[in-house]
């Protein structure tokens, strides 16, 4: 037995076990980025952290000599950092990995300048990130008082919200934040929720007394009417890709935008127009007067394409430069060569629009969007905060507004908007917060 654990092979197949340990910590490490952690049974999540990495301590310790382990010992305390700053205070969840991540790296089988250089450069990480951490959470995080009234889940289970007042020097607000409900990572002692997940519904200033949330459930088609019945500008953004399913091709989407008034003016426009004007709405000679052509099929191109378009599209004078095969370059390029350079007055620009009319959707496009069948809407009722008598009324408050069954709230905007992308992961100071 003894031989067996005292061969170098046996050591090498173990050593793999420090990968897990290692992985586990770093992914730790991306999950305090990310992800608010709410702790359940703190005895608990503390001695199976502690129990875990005992028994990854022993391995690594029995290891240490094998390139594998070293390799470990030299991430766990950089991949900590983030932890320790954004967890300050689960000291059952910090202090048994950071154990192990000092231990391991003082002990292991690397040189002694090696390991006296890594443990200066993470001593240094550690120091001027929780400076950092500490300046940034001082100066720039503003300070105010939230009391939550209320918290609950929309009855499909698909969203949560939470009522907010707050304290600030504005005289207050009441808010209600709506997140998604279905994106958390559960485990047995703790839940981690995803941050900068929760939007703002509804505000109002000051606060308000007699806030009640009700939920209701609504059909695509119901709350398509409805919003159509409202305004028959409502636009929706899609992609490339959906566009092109819905019907649309490059060129249906060309829009003439930043139009100068003297070229709103040659389309038949007045100087207070909203632009961009869709290409297709234009006439052939109104086409000319920017020196743009359409064929046959509907594809348009420019009629006298510079030196340095051609260059950017690697064509020889002559070919004809249609829009759709343009790159971003030679777009970009194009677009210059449309602005005044002395006054630095832009003359149009050409670009392609990824948003359609909400009215001309089918009920099926609708769907292929992403729009549930149905779904959960929330509105709102609140009444004016009363100061009770000897209270001091702060200075210009005079709130009379009764909010009576306010739609704040359709999962069919959330969803057709993408509100809730609880797959993306991108970085922000918020996350810091």
């Amino acid at each position: 037995m003894k031989s067996f654990f005292g061969n170098v092979w046996t050591k090498r197949v173990i050593s793999v076990l420090s990968i897990i340990y290692t992985y586990f910590v770093c992914r730790l490490g991306y999950i305090s980025i990310f992800y608010d952690m709410h702790v359940q049974q703190r005895t608990s999540l503390c001695l199976a952290v502690t129990g875990i990495s005992l028994l990854a301590l022993i391995i690594m310790l029995y290891t240490r000599h094998q390139i594998i382990t070293r390799i470990c010992s030299f991430i766990i305390l950089p991949a900590m950092l983030p932890v320790v700053l954004l967890y300050f205070g689960e000291w059952g969840l910090i202090i048994p990995i950071i154990v192990v991540g000092i231990v391991i790296l003082l002990l292991s089988g690397a040189g002694e300048g090696v390991k006296t250089a890594l443990a200066t450069i993470i001593l240094l990480l550690y120091i001027f990130g929780a400076l950092g951490y500490f300046l940034f959470t001082t100066f720039f995080v503003a300070a105010t008082k939230e009391e939550v009234i209320e918290t609950g889940v929309s009855p499909s289970g698909t969203y949560r919200y939470r009522i907010v007042n707050t304290q600030d020097t504005s005289n207050g607000s009441t808010a209600i934040y709506v997140e998604p409900n279905t994106a958390d990572l559960k485990y047995s002692f703790a839940t981690f929720t995803l941050k900068n997940m929760e939007r703002v519904v509804y505000m109002h200033r000051p606060t308000q007394d007699n806030v009640t949330v009700n939920w209701t459930s609504q059909n695509r088609q119901e709350i398509t009417d409805h919003l159509n019945s409202i305004s028959d500008k409502i636009e929706v953004t899609v992609t490339d890709a959906e566009l092109e399913h819905l019907g649309y091709t490059y060129d249906n989407k060309l829009m003439l935008a930043d139009l100068s008034a003297s070229r709103k003016f040659a389309i038949n426009k007045t100087a207070s127009d909203v632009d961009p004007v869709p290409m297709d709405t234009l006439t052939d000679e109104q086409l000319d007067f920017f020196g743009i052509g359409k064929d046959a099929d509907g594809r348009y191109y420019i009629k006298q394409p510079s030196k340095e378009v051609l260059e950017e599209m690697d064509y020889t004078a002559g070919k004809r430069v249609y829009f759709s095969d343009m790159t971003a370059k030679a777009l970009k390029q194009y677009n210059t060569e449309h602005v005044d350079e002395a006054t630095g007055i832009t003359y149009f620009h050409v670009k392609k629009s990824h948003t359609i009319m909400l009215n001309t959707l089918t009920d099926e496009q609708l769907a292929y969007l992403g729009v549930s069948e149905s779904g959960d809407v929330m509105t709102v009722s609140a009444e004016p905060h009363v100061y009770a008598e000897g209270e001091e009324v702060p200075e210009g408050v005079n709130d009379t507004e009764v909010i009576t069954d306010k739609v704040v709230f359709r999962y069919y905007v959330a969803e057709l908007e993408d509100y809730y992308d609880v797959n993306s992961r991108h970085f922000s100071v918020d996350l810091l917060n």
